[in-house]
């Protein structure tokens, strides 16, 4: 059974937490964790790009020059697509590029992420992270603290806490979500993962509760 070194707020060791990657999801596809990522980007684009069709552009609708004895190519009107100014041939328009993969493999790509991360040892537990009031200030000290200072993180809570939110909201590079927040894509775009012990025996609880249902 590996360990993960448990830390305190400032960087100090404070014991071990015993977790395998197995014991987040038995295996790790690197197949469905691409699948997963592509799908949450394609539903953050916004496809709004639009252009016009030479139905749209403005310009008289009549035939420039007489088809025959000018000497010069056949030409319709000046929306033509194949004019300066003229409409797109084929203009582009607004859409949907969202879709959705299963629940059970999207649930399971988040899983995977997180087992990649413990693989790959790109995660730090930290016993407890809590703040009385918004304190950037104090949350930029644990992150230099624990070593998180000059990479791109992801902080991790059992639940949704607003003090750390408002915390680390300011701070570049660093974003912060509970537990049920997580999926493949915002686990494995960061370097790091800084996760409280609370949150790691949630996600453990949860894949657990997963692999016995």
């Amino acid at each position: 059974m590996a360990s993960l070194v448990v830390f305190d707020s400032s960087g100090k060791k404070v014991g071990t937490y015993s977790i395998e990657a197995a014991d987040i999801a038995p295996q790790i596809s690197k197949q469905l964790l691409h699948d997963a990522v592509v799908m949450y980007q394609a539903n953050e684009r916004q496809g709004s790009a639009s252009s016009k069709t030479r139905a749209m552009v403005s310009g008289s609708t009549k035939k420039m020059y007489r088809q025959k004895g000018t000497g010069n190519a056949r030409a319709g009107h000046r929306r033509s697509g194949v004019r300066r100014g003229g409409g797109h041939i084929f203009a582009k328009g607004p859409r949907d590029f969202g879709y959705r993969l299963p629940k059970k493999a999207v649930r399971l790509a988040t899983r995977m992420a997180i087992a990649s991360k413990i693989e790959d040892d790109e995660i730090v537990v930290v016993d407890k992270l809590s703040f009385d009031q918004p304190a950037t200030k104090d949350m930029a000290a644990t992150l230099k603290a624990l070593g998180l200072s000059q990479t791109t993180t992801l902080v991790t809570t059992a639940e949704h806490d607003v003090n750390v939110y408002k915390s680390a909201r300011n701070i570049s590079d660093v974003t912060v979500t509970p537990v049920s927040g997580l999926n493949a894509l915002n686990v494995l775009s960061p370097s790091k993962l800084l996760v409280t012990k609370d949150a790691l025996d949630a996600i453990k609880a949860g894949a657990q509760a997963k692999e016995a249902s």
